[in-house]
């Protein structure tokens, strides 16, 4: 159980971390310090655990045997009114957690060259997994959060810097965006095997587009 935590969970709970930090270093620069006066520019995970996102999800995933285990951190608090240009800041902020994530997992690919150099073959064999774990891990968290689905960063880059009513009541509907997910992940595929059909088509993209990344880094 040990060695799960520290080669499966904390790879996760990274990139979830980093993930959500980066949209707050990047809001700070934008003009925008609401994460750092309420102490959220920090690493602790404490700081970030959101019970669905961080427990509940990758908990009923691994129930599930989804094949994937994926979450998310509280939002950290941007105030989009603060950013010195709205248009740009609302883009870079937003896609601030998914540039994080990507950046990790070839940082984590380049340390994984320098395994080898390891003398001893055991803790070879745990480093590989676990930087292996950090880019698959970074790469999932990538890829879920680029989703058009609020309150995913994907619906914002795509839909938040569009002054129009339509635009701000989709992004800011995070509670439908989040039945949607739950729709799309749990009950979809259930639906699909009562037909004898497999329609997880979250698991196709996710699954088929990290071995891919991944493929190109490793």
């Amino acid at each position: 159980m040990l060695s799960d935590l520290i080669l499966k969970y904390i790879p996760l709970f990274l990139a979830i971390i980093l993930h959500e930090v980066a949209h707050g270093y990047v809001a700070l620069y934008m003009g925008d310090d609401t994460a750092k006066k309420r102490g959220r520019l920090s690493l602790n995970p404490l700081k970030h655990i959101d019970f669905f996102g961080t427990v509940l999800l990758p908990l009923m995933l691994w129930i599930a045997h989804a094949g994937i285990i994926l979450g998310w951190a509280k939002p950290v608090p941007i105030d989009f009114r603060k950013l010195k240009d709205k248009t740009k800041g609302m883009i870079l902020v937003s896609a601030a957690g998914i540039i994080m994530n990507a950046w990790v997992a070839i940082v984590s690919a380049l340390i994984l060259l320098l395994v080898p150099f390891i003398p001893n073959a055991y803790w070879q064999m745990m480093f590989n997994i676990f930087f292996l774990n950090m880019i698959v891990y970074n790469i999932v968290i990538a890829l879920f959060n680029a989703l058009p689905i609020p309150p995913l960063d994907g619906s914002k880059i795509l839909f938040g810097w569009i002054r129009k009513p339509w635009s701000i009541n989709y992004i800011n509907s995070g509670k439908a965006g989040l039945a949607a997910v739950v729709i799309l992940i749990f009950v979809i595929p259930e639906i699909g095997k009562a037909f004898g059909q497999d329609w997880n088509l979250f698991r196709y993209y996710i699954i088929s587009a990290t071995r891919f990344l991944t493929s190109l880094l490793v």
